[in-house]
């Protein structure tokens, strides 16, 4: 077998690694360059995304670009000599050496062993081959000893005896290096007939629940027989177990994470069955000695005494609602890229979590008001309700505000929602679980003198509150090309759906966040809870008594998921065409027009949609495209959705301003057989009011009721007569190094006039001498910008306030970092 033509996994773990150290370290002949050269054969050719994927290693501690680049080309079956002559042609010779030097001095085995069924008196063979240096030798095992002439890459049996059944391994050597095959069994049966009794998988061993305390080891057993011999695959709480495919399931150390149910899956190609569902407790493990443990009702000396409960109640939900909300396109300040990837990933998440998710993008304030008014229509006693917001924001004396995207251009607490006042109106709910993730700048707004006047919350011990960043500082967003994520749920979504009680949760996205180069000094998650029970985003749902009001919030939660049923239209001249339909958000519908059937006479036939609903503002740029990347979709980009072959797609947002059904027309263009001249039939489709159209946000049915909602969920607030404290400005020059980070704060909005560089950045924090008493007032000092050595080009925040009345939306930040990567950016909200 010709090594060079071997797939890259061949090379072993050791050559890949050293390879991608020499392409991450190298910018001109770096892992990007081996791309764009590997890709010129499209068989082993990467898309945009997975090259995104790549680039974004960088963000993990341990994370390697080339590494994961490298695995793709792996998985496409790319032999050893492809990437050879690509080294090659760009004169990479350190990594060219590096792949040549290693492979041709390690034993790597290529093909394993397989254990087999068979019949005495029939043949078998068991193969073992190897690549690496010359001279490669074998030698075959049966048990510890030696088989007697098995020096061979292959192990024939002619005929085989019922003797050799038994376990088989095959040792590869050269000299002083040797490798061994995995263990493989050759089951010999008496007859054709007994070997074909265990086509079936039968278990013959069940795992059992236990009992153990964080520490422990825990072994669950499953055994089971087949032929072929069955697989196994571990679930724990209903999710599949990565890499628990071993008839024993054993976890060393365990912790509270690893309780719940778990239960095997055993199968062949013919059959497949599963293990009797069991139950793991997990209790801590206490220094306690035993005689200090005192059962209830049981008498005991006189001392303090401690009840001890080793199998705390599993906590559930009455329900689980989520309302996300993703400011981007604003309309006098700076646009954000990242709140539509972070709601359409977070909405995906918590959907898996069985959440009622309501995902809206780009809301005026009366929209967001209105949204808040249906959203608290679902929460009841028991419910786990959350509310992420993701756009820019503000917060004064502990209070954060959440800014709709028509705020004028130097807004206050009135044209902007306040968080805690949800959480006031969300407490008369008595939900189980109020949380909040606030992925948004806490910055002072210099605009807004207003001191909010609130009202006391209710002491429930239910409240977490997950902010993006520190009190006083930005949130930050990457921009990669056209996908975006926001740091926070860059970090986030790896976390989301990890059994854990939810502060323990943020807890170690929070430490994730820290251990991230990226981001020290510049943006850490804070985490406030109220939480005293171990309530976590997994918790089961268990309905209330009255069922009525559960099925009552299904169908309210319904209205503004509900999409048009797929439509068939008959035109005239005998097509066919049909619309189907799918939702990227709440309020973002994509359109798929088909044509499934053409009379034989027409040669030439296209259908496009025109004339929409005056209500919507139709971007004409977004309509009868090819594919839905070109209407600027996420669907393609995560895979979310399988839209039939040609089809042309029209993506409309805004839905909540529809005041009536939405209709539109069907333009077909068709050319018959021996005719120069196209010839058009228009029809008019109309197919109610999709999603949350229904809900009429736009405040038409609303009015009234916003006229009461409104005031509560802005802040009271008072004008203060004159300001105890003043506001100090701050300026501070960062170096414009290679390896530097560059920010760009204005109390000015532009560079000081006469300044030294044209790149001096001015930041302005408000130092806020006098508001000590009032509950939850930021008085923290601002602290200079540190230098950060990262490969990114700028940075924007989620923030668009400056001091002294100034804007500071739109700022770009001078300098750049170059590397061979893409250029990554960053955006402040």
């Amino acid at each position: 077998m010709d090594y060079w033509n071997m797939p890259l996994n061949s090379l072993g773990e050791l050559t890949l690694k050293r390879l991608s150290i020499y392409l991450d370290n190298c910018t001109v002949k770096g892992w990007r360059k081996l791309a764009e050269i590997v890709g010129t054969e499209s068989r082993f050719k990467c898309s945009e995304k997975e090259l995104e994927t790549c680039s974004l290693q960088v963000l993990d501690l341990d994370g390697s670009p080339s590494r994961l680049y490298l695995q793709l080309l792996a998985e496409r079956r790319c032999p050893v000599n492809h990437l050879l002559s690509c080294l090659d042609k760009m004169g990479h010779t350190e990594a060219w050496q590096c792949v040549v030097s290693m492979a041709t001095d390690s034993i790597q085995i290529v093909v394993e062993p397989k254990s087999q069924d068979v019949t005495a008196g029939d043949s078998a063979s068991l193969c073992c081959q190897a690549v690496g240096p010359p001279g490669l030798g074998y030698q075959w095992f049966r048990g510890k000893y030696e088989v007697t002439g098995g020096i061979l890459s292959e192990l024939l049996f002619n005929p085989v005896d019922g003797a050799d059944g038994d376990w088989y391994v095959c040792r590869v050597h050269c000299g002083s290096q040797y490798s061994f095959s995995q263990w493989v069994r050759l089951r010999v049966y008496s007859s054709p007939t007994a070997a074909g009794e265990f086509c079936r998988v039968n278990i013959l061993v069940h795992p059992v629940s236990l009992s153990l305390k964080e520490g422990d080891t825990m072994v669950l057993p499953c055994s089971a027989v087949g032929n072929p011999p069955p697989q196994y695959q571990w679930f724990c709480n209903d999710q599949l177990l990565p890499d628990a495919n071993k008839p024993n399931l054993e976890v060393i150390g365990v912790t509270t994470v690893d309780r719940g149910k778990y239960y095997c899956r055993a199968f062949n190609l013919y059959h497949d069955v599963w293990s009797r569902a069991v139950s793991v407790e997990i209790g801590p493990n206490t220094s306690f000695n035993d005689a200090f443990i005192v059962e209830t009702g049981e008498v005991s000396s006189p001392g303090p005494q401690m009840n001890v409960d080793h199998h705390p109640t599993h906590l559930q939900a009455t329900d689980k609602v989520a309302l996300l909300i993703g400011n981007m396109n604003y309309c006098h300040h700076k646009q954000l890229k990242a709140p539509m990837v972070d709601v359409h990933e977070l909405t995906n998440l918590l959907r898996q979590l069985d959440f009622k998710v309501v995902s809206l993008l780009d809301l005026t304030g009366l929209e967001m008001h209105t949204a808040v008014h249906e959203f608290l229509l679902l929460l009841d006693k028991g419910v786990y309700g959350l509310l992420y917001y993701a756009g820019h924001g503000y917060e004064n004396y502990g209070n954060s505000f959440m800014v709709p995207i028509d705020a004028p251009y130097s807004y206050t607490s009135e044209h902007c929602l306040c968080v805690q006042n949800i959480l006031q109106l969300m407490q008369e709910k008595q939900t189980g679980l109020n949380i909040f993730l606030l992925d948004m700048c806490r910055k002072r707004n210099m605009h807004d003198e207003i001191i909010p006047q609130m009202e006391a919350l209710r002491v429930t011990a239910n409240i977490v509150y997950g902010y993006a960043t520190c009190p006083d500082a930005e949130a930050y967003e990457i921009s990669q090309g056209e996908l975006t994520n926001g740091i926070f749920m860059s970090f986030l979504k790896k976390r989301l759906l990890e059994d854990e009680k939810v502060t323990v949760l943020l807890d170690k996205v929070a430490e994730d966040m820290g251990r991230c180069e990226l981001t020290k000094g510049k943006q850490a998650l804070e985490i406030r809870s109220s939480l005293s029970e171990r309530r976590s985003l997994t918790d089961s749902i268990q309905p209330p008594h009255r069922y009525d009001e559960f099925s009552a919030r299904n169908l309210q939660w319904a209205k503004a998921n509900v999409l048009p049923e797929s439509k068939f239209v008959q035109f005239e001249c005998g097509a066919l065409i049909r619309l189907g339909f799918a939702a990227e958000f709440s309020n973002i519908m994509i359109i798929y027009a088909s044509i499934v059937q053409t009379p034989q006479h027409i040669i030439q036939c296209e259908a496009r949609l025109t004339d929409f609903s005056e209500d919507l503002d139709v971007n004409l740029k977004h309509t009868n495209k090819g594919c839905p990347e070109e209407t600027g979709s996420v669907l393609f980009s995560f895979n979310s959705f399988t839209f039939p072959e040609q089809c042309l797609y029209t993506r409309l947002s805004g839905l909540q301003k529809l005041r009536t059904a939405l209709s539109f027309s069907i333009c077909l263009q068709y050319l018959y057989k021996g005719m120069d001249e196209a010839i058009e039939e228009k029809k008019v489709v109309s197919i109610g009011k999709p999603l949350v159209s229904k809900l009429s946000l736009h405040g038409l049915e609303h009015q009234s009721g916003h006229l009461s909602v409104y005031g509560s969920l802005q802040s009271s607030s008072c004008k203060p007569a004159q300001m105890s404290g003043g506001i100090s400005g701050h300026t501070s020059t960062l170096p414009l190094k290679s390896d530097s980070w560059n920010g760009s704060e204005g109390s000015s909005g532009q560079p000081r006039a006469g300044s030294e560089f044209p790149h001096r950045c001015h930041s302005s924090q408000g130092q806020q001498q006098h508001h000590s008493m009032l509950p939850g007032a930021s008085s923290q000092p601002g602290g200079t910008q540190q230098e950060m050595t990262a490969q990114f080009t700028s940075l924007w925040s989620r923030d668009c306030v400056g001091s002294s009345g100034t804007r500071r939306d739109g700022q770009y930040i001078d300098g750049e970092l170059h590397t061979g990567e893409q250029p990554k950016h960053f955006h402040r909200y």
